[in-house]
Order: C-alpha cells, then structure tokens, then sequence
C-alpha cells in the first residue's frame, strides 16, 4: 500500500510499514514543517493513505469534508517507540483492505474504521 506519514509521526511507526513492503513517504524526510493542508493536499494528489498522530485532520475530512484517500490516526503514547511501530504496523497488516477511504483509528487495543 502508498501511504505518507506527517511529520510527526514517530521514526519507528514508519520503519516498521516500510519493512512490511509498503510505499511510504514521511514528510520529515522531505517537507518538514508543512501546513495540514499541504499534508492532506499531498496525500491526496498521490494517491496515499495519510498516517498522523494530528487530531486536527479529523475535523479537515469531517467539518471542511476535504477529499482525502484514507487518513489512519496513531493514538498509542505512552508507550516505547518499536512497540508503537509494531502495534501500527500489525494493524495496517491486518486492516489493509478497509484503509482506503476510510478514517482509522489505531489505539493500544482497539482500531476503529470509519465509512470507505
């Protein structure tokens, strides 16, 4: 799958999805300090899945209904970040087919998907 990870979505969440073979761009990488308009607007413009640890961009796609291909929401402080990676990671994995079009809400022990 082809996701791009905001800015600040933790190190370990974005290697642990590149290392189960999917696409991801992390705008640490290449457009740091961006706007969440920018975020969404390059998300949408590739055809990617959003991962973020931002609640803002619930209220860009369900307030403002911006377009969007999928925004997956990482809500796991608290915790080490390789556990954090592998707890997203597994998720994605296992959720994959009902990302796309869909607001996700990955937690400690529960994921919640929202329309497709």
């Amino acid at each position: 799958m082809r996701f791009l990870a905001d800015e600040g979505v933790d190190a370990a969440i974005v290697s642990a999805i590149r290392s189960d073979g999917h696409d991801v761009r992390w705008m640490a990488e290449e457009l740091e300090g961006s706007t969440d308009d920018v975020v969404l607007d390059t998300a949408v413009t590739d055809a990617r899945i959003l991962i973020t640890e931002d609640k803002d961009f619930g209220e860009l796609v369900f307030r403002q209904r911006l377009h969007h291909h999928g925004i997956v929401l990482v809500r796991v402080d608290g915790i080490a970040n390789d556990r954090e990676g592998r707890i997203v990671a597994q998720a994605v994995g296992e959720y994959q087919a009902h990302l796309a079009g869909a607001f996700t809400v990955i937690q400690h022990a529960t994921i919640r998907i929202r329309g497709a």
